[in-house]
């Protein structure tokens, strides 16, 4: 009998657990709306939740010519031997430092003193210069461009050298033939760079054919440009970004030749071409190729030179532009994107301090505002100049916004 109770016990508390169980389930079903519906709702994923695409971004910035004449050499003179060209670019030091890529077109040569500094014709800059550029805060010197000939094939090599001595790259000459392509990888996001040069000012002869051939990169060489993308392209970059040495000195507007190439070159595979050369800014455009926007700048404008209207009788060379671009990447599907563009005018200063020629590269913000330091001293003529550079530049730019 006690057996009997004991079992009836068991198969009793067995049958109620499994009424609340399905009295519970019952409930939640009610509750939720139905069991199946809950469960059957391929909106709501219980095991995978929603997150947002992940992402990467950087920013590079590039600038146009610096050129180094002779008043700019001598006021960086501190001795027989020394040089201090870092005063110059005090004022935009801080954007270019903050950039992840800083590029400038570098339109000199540092050949050595053997036979003396020299400004246009045929440039020769003591090396200083490319250390204060590393100071500055740049990365990557353009090197291809009319003026790299000045000093013959040891121009060439030697300021290669002394740009790799001062922890900065090049691109567009090269000291020999075993010729390899600048890729650089910033927040794992891979950026191939190239650059070309419409010419060497007639100063071919100084290399051999073969050597001309590997030591510069040139505009003229299409089959040579589409194959240096296509390596880029093999490599798996996200981003091709060209300098392109072309144009019509001192002329505001591109010309056809400079358009078709770039039209060209975007087809082909480059994002970015920041433009050199004119002296002078020259408009920007946005390209559609490949459901993707692409940029041009056909000119960015002399950020450091002794070109302007006292010197040549050219308002516009005085003018020039810092161009920064916000790169997106998303690491899920790979798909890279510029996301913005942001321009900041800049204006070569040039004055007299104790009896020495100094110059300053101003940025300039909106209603030609400069640094605080400048703003209460400059005189009204100077102010009214660098208003009218702003918006020169800025009716210039095409401000066409990325889609």
């Amino acid at each position: 009998m006690k057996k009997f109770f004991v079992l009836l016990i068991i198969v009793s508390l067995i049958l109620g657990g499994i009424y609340l169980e399905f009295n519970n389930l019952f409930e939640y079903k009610e509750a939720s709306g139905g069991l199946e519906e809950e469960i059957n709702d391929k909106d709501i994923d219980i095991f995978e939740p929603h997150k947002e695409p992940s992402t990467k971004t950087i920013s590079i910035l590039g600038v146009g010519d610096i050129m180094f004449h002779m008043p700019q050499i001598a006021s960086a003179k501190l001795d027989d031997r020394t040089y201090d060209f870092n005063p110059p670019f005090k004022y935009v030091k801080k954007y270019i430092e903050e950039a992840d890529i800083s590029m400038a077109n570098f339109e000199t040569v540092t050949a050595g003193n053997a036979g003396g500094f020299s400004g246009f014709p045929r440039f020769n800059s003591p090396t200083e210069t490319v250390y204060a550029l590393k100071e500055t805060g740049f990365d990557i010197l353009s090197t291809a461009n009319n003026h790299c000939l000045d000093g013959g094939k040891n121009g060439i090599i030697s300021t290669i050298e002394n740009i790799e001595d001062n922890g900065l790259k090049n691109i567009g000459t090269y000291k020999d033939d075993n010729k390899v392509l600048l890729i650089e990888e910033v927040g794992e996001i891979k950026i191939g760079f190239l650059s070309y040069t419409l010419g060497t000012n007639g100063l071919d002869s100084l290399l051999t054919s073969d050597e001309l051939e590997y030591m510069v990169d040139r505009v003229d060489d299409e089959k040579k440009i589409k194959k240096d993308i296509d390596t880029l392209k093999d490599a798996q970059v996200d981003l091709i970004l060209a300098y392109i040495h072309w144009g019509t000195e001192y002329q505001n507007q591109s010309n056809s030749y400079q358009e078709k190439l770039g039209k060209k070159m975007v087809e082909w595979g480059v994002n970015i071409i920041l433009g050199s050369h004119p002296h002078v800014v020259q408009r920007s455009e946005i390209i559609q190729h490949d459901g993707k926007d692409n940029y041009i700048i056909y000119s960015m404008g002399n950020f450091y030179s002794n070109q302007r209207y006292e010197t040549i009788g050219n308002p516009y060379t005085e003018d020039s532009v810092m161009v920064k671009f916000i790169i997106e990447k998303n690491l899920d599907n790979n798909d890279t994107i510029i996301r913005d563009v942001v321009y900041m005018p800049t204006w070569i200063y040039r004055y007299v301090e104790d009896n020495q020629i100094k110059y300053s590269i101003l940025p300039i913000g909106p209603s030609g505002a400069v640094p605080i330091e400048f703003s209460a001293e400059l005189p009204d003529k100077i102010i009214e100049r660098i208003k009218k550079s702003y918006a020169d530049t800025m009716n210039t730019l095409n401000e066409s916004e990325l889609n």
